[in-house]
């Protein structure tokens, strides 16, 4: 009996242990630097445009003080248009130019900036859409405060950014549209399959939730863009790759059936995560210019 129960305690120690580590390991930012960022979008499209592009930084405030820094592209040619840009887990403002060139083309002022924990940002761990949703609310009360003459305001945003750009809608912010690229409508399912795929049992992640609560104040099931959703009447197109690997093009799917008559989805063939604009760039910038069109003529 007492050989039972010293493996049982080993046993309970050991799943402790993981779910310990586990939570670490799921909350933990690994952030790019700029100079790292901008390497690695370098190595796959023109930047050259960026460095020759007037730039204005500030920083924001968030709910609890939190500092978010930020860039604005101002554009000449707007005539009131502004776009907020999110990006990626572990990115930085840098990852969103791959979209700004394009916004830029079309006409509006681009407000970059780096999420919480990312960037030039205080580490800090992440949230997967929760605080990030706060953040971005705050931002765009800034955004309105700051420039006053904003005739349209859109959000997009990329993976986590997507994530967190279908977040901020819980708080009703005065936006005009939202852009959501592959983004997940909760993140559970994307950390248990990550344990599948390293052979675990997928129940380990209810153990890793139960210290992300105690350790960071967290729970994955709080976790939930998809739950902002409700009652939404602003219009939001999801863009997703069908060859998406990481967040399946079901979470665009489902958030946009969640979204009801304001959503609208997209899938870019053979595009893999958070590659659609790279896969087929004049596919995508019509989806994103005609969304607009029928934003600003309705």
């Amino acid at each position: 009996m007492r050989i039972v129960l010293i493996v049982l305690l080993v046993l309970l120690a050991l799943v402790a242990g993981f779910g310990f580590i586990m939570s670490g390991y799921a909350m933990r930012i690994k952030a790019q630097t700029l100079e790292e960022a901008r390497k690695w979008q370098e190595a796959r499209y023109d930047l050259s445009w960026y460095d020759k592009w007037e730039k204005r930084d500030y920083v924001v405030q968030s709910y609890d003080g939190y500092a978010l820094h930020v860039q604005l592209l101002p554009n000449p040619a707007s005539g009131g248009r502004y776009i907020i840009l999110s990006h990626g887990y572990t990115d930085n403002r840098i990852g969103s130019l791959k979209y700004a060139r394009m916004y830029l083309d079309l006409g509006f002022n681009v407000i970059i900036y780096d999420l919480r924990g990312h960037g030039l940002n205080a580490p800090t761990f992440c949230t997967y859409s929760v605080r990030e949703g706060r953040d971005l609310d705050a931002l765009i009360r800034d955004t309105r405060t700051r420039y006053g003459d904003i005739r349209l305001l859109g959000l997009h945003g990329e993976s986590l950014g997507a994530a967190t750009t279908v977040a901020a809608l819980k708080y009703r912010p005065q936006v005009d549209f939202a852009v959501a690229d592959c983004g997940f409508a909760e993140v559970g399912s994307i950390l248990r399959a990550g344990l599948e795929g390293m052979h675990l049992p997928g129940w380990l992640l209810s153990v890793a939730g139960v210290f992300s609560k105690l350790r960071y104040g967290y729970a994955y099931p709080e976790m939930r863009p998809i739950d902002s959703l409700a009652g939404n009447t602003v219009p939001i197109l999801f863009i997703h790759g069908d060859a998406d690997g990481f967040i399946p093009y079901s979470h665009s799917a489902d958030m946009c059936r969640a979204a009801g008559d304001k959503g609208e989805l997209r899938l870019i063939p053979g595009a893999k995560h958070a590659a659609s604009i790279f896969t087929d760039p004049e596919a995508y910038r019509r989806y994103v210019e005609d969304f607009i069109q029928k934003v600003e003529h309705k």
